[in-house]
């Protein structure tokens, strides 16, 4: 028997509920995980609540990240023993996730745990740092270097934001941070090394098509009327990459920063990049990552405390990452 977070839908009742699961319920599966650690994403939190569209078929255990120990393999890419871990690929969305004490898994959605990463800390970083980690390498690749100027980074409290403000401050750049919580200032700036903090609401509402010209490049994770403001105020040949949806999916925007200033706008989408995709992305997160920025950024919690800090995550009551001990009582 393992415990797992189970939501199931049976007319209009939608519920997420701790639940105790025989082995032989899990899905078939090349490899089987003795799952360490979990998270709690936003979107994780969508799901358990129910806020969103987020769970395709039932009963569901969400978790769109986990990492663990390999205790069975049918497939000689992995062999018991192995320190493996998953982001996305629709686990916990179309699939069962790993909010859950075992998974069983085909060996294609998994990633190896960089040898200098322990599996509590490939949870802190997680989705959040790992798609953080790819919206940088977006933007690198349309030309952004720190000398370029400030880099902006919305939803700054979140745990994508917190990891792109200390990553891309560890790369050397400047970041202005944008949250509606002027009360973590010092968070933001002395412990994640953001140089500037913005009023969300200054870019929240409706605005200009083509404002002032403000920051070399963007990390976005609130979508709507942020994003377009964001673009609108996106230096000439900048780059916005597009991470999130937070305030909405709707994008109330012109073509004039993109076709005025040359502003390019990339969507980061960090469910289904490749194989090889993940493992730059990993390497290069082990190498920025260490202790203090990790325990920053960081808060854990057991598997019973999981669906209540999920409706405090959804009403913008946790700031950076949740990490989920399922070994823990």
């Amino acid at each position: 028997m393992f415990k797992a977070i189970v939501i199931d839908k049976t007319d209009d009742t939608y519920q997420a509920a701790l639940k105790e699961l025989d082995e032989s319920q899990l899905p078939a599966g090349e490899v089987q995980v003795d799952v360490h650690y979990s998270t709690l994403n936003y979107k994780d939190g969508l799901a358990i609540t129910g806020s969103g569209p987020i769970v395709r078929r039932f009963p569901m255990v969400p978790g769109i990240d986990f990492s663990g120990i390999v205790s069975h393999s049918s497939n000689p890419q992995f062999a018991v023993g192995d320190r493996v871990l998953l982001n996305g690929w629709g686990f916990g969305e179309k699939a069962w996730g790993g909010l859950a004490q075992k998974v069983s898994i085909d060996a294609q959605y998994l990633t190896p745990v960089p040898p200098s990463v322990s599996l509590k800390d490939s949870m802190i970083v997680g989705t959040a740092g790992y798609t953080a980690m790819l919206a940088i390498i977006a933007l690198e690749k349309n030309g952004l270097t720190p000398d370029k100027g400030t880099v902006l980074v919305t939803g700054a409290n979140g745990g994508v934001g917190s990891f792109a403000i200390a990553l891309l401050s560890r790369l050397g750049y400047q970041v202005a941070a944008s949250t509606g919580r002027s009360d973590e200032a010092e968070y933001l700036t002395k412990r994640l090394g953001a140089r500037e903090i913005i009023d969300r609401n200054t870019l929240s509402e409706p605005g200009k098509p083509l404002q002032k010209e403000l920051w070399a490049a963007a990390i976005d994770s609130v979508g709507s009327h942020t994003l377009a403001n964001v673009c609108a105020s996106i230096k000439e040949s900048g780059t916005v990459a597009a991470c999130g949806m937070a305030q909405g999916l709707d994008f109330p925007a012109s073509v004039a920063p993109f076709i005025l200033r040359n502003v390019t706008l990339a969507g980061i989408n960090s469910v289904t990049r490749s194989s090889e995709e993940r493992r730059v992305a990993w390497s290069r997160l082990a190498q920025l990552v260490d202790a203090e920025l990790l325990e920053a950024v960081s808060q854990e919690i057991t598997l019973d405390e999981t669906i209540d800090a999920a409706a405090r995550l959804i009403k913008g009551e946790i700031r950076g990452r949740v990490v989920v001990n399922l070994r823990a009582e």
